[in-house]
């Protein structure tokens, strides 16, 4: 078993381990490299289907790239698709653009969640979220609980000991999961390469430009880059001394933007 198989191997484990726990359950695809990732690795875990709703939260902002792969991979693989958008914050004309980054995340992705969450009643949503990602996603769990208001409260988080996992709900509470805690940026794009996992086309440089983080078009700024291929890509990560989320609006609004989103209840 080589480095990959051990994380592949992991986080099948969890989601199994969830799905068995938890059977009204959904994961929430950002349509990035890391919650596609996750899609593959539900596939895998399940034979080949995906036997729970996979949620899109649409702030109406995202690059036109990132609807057709939605919309294409959803056929070719064969899911039940549900879009989650807050109509009344956009029809009001909430947007990035607007300077206010974290009310618009709050509304148009936090919000919107929320209220896909509770039409449809999940106990549990799985994301693709990875520790090295952010640093107040280093203190996430697998398992992590969420109180009846779908807030975070990063100060009591369960322990997980070896790999013993809270997997039981409390009254009012719904857990989000996070089978790819424990990937790095490096080892997905591997992990991609490896399994020939289809991407969007922005992580690719054109032009000497790409995007090293997808979201939002007003809130993503592409970065220098000559990474043509994957493997392009792999041996750029591998040497980069920058932050993967550098370009990301939310992240340099303020150093305790992301851990406020998060502990309102965002991915």
């Amino acid at each position: 078993m080589d480095h990959l198989d051990a994380l592949e191997n992991k986080s099948i484990y969890i989601i199994r381990e969830a799905y068995y726990r938890f059977k009204n359950i959904a994961m929430l695809w950002s349509v990035g490299k890391d919650s596609t990732t996750l899609l593959w690795l539900i596939r895998k875990a399940f034979f080949g289907k995906i036997p729970f709703p996979i949620i899109h939260i649409d702030t109406s902002y995202k690059f036109p790239d990132m609807y057709e792969f939605r919309d294409r991979l959803a056929r070719e693989w064969n899911f039940p698709l549900i879009v989650g958008r807050n109509e009344e914050k956009l029809a009001a004309g909430m947007s990035p653009s607007s300077g206010m980054k974290l009310e618009c995340c709050t509304e148009l992705k936090t919000n919107a969640l929320k209220q896909v969450i509770d039409k449809y009643k999940f106990k549990a949503i799985f994301l693709g979220i990875r520790r090295d990602e952010h640093g107040i996603r280093a203190k996430e769990r697998y398992f992590s609980p969420r109180d009846d208001q779908f807030q975070w409260n990063y100060e009591n988080q369960p322990a997980e000991i070896w790999d013993q996992y809270k997997s039981y709900l409390d009254k009012e509470e719904h857990y989000r999961v996070h089978p790819i805690l424990h990937f790095t940026e490096l080892d997905i794009w591997k992990y991609i390469q490896r399994e020939k996992l289809p991407i969007i086309h922005l992580y690719l440089a054109k032009e000497g430009k790409r995007y090293r983080s997808i979201g939002c078009v007003p809130c993503c700024s592409p970065i220098e880059s000559s990474a043509t291929t994957i493997e392009d890509m792999i041996n750029e990560v591998a040497a980069s001394k920058t932050s993967e989320r550098a370009g990301r609006a939310q992240d340099k609004e303020n150093i305790y933007t992301m851990q406020k989103l998060r502990a309102l209840g965002y991915m």
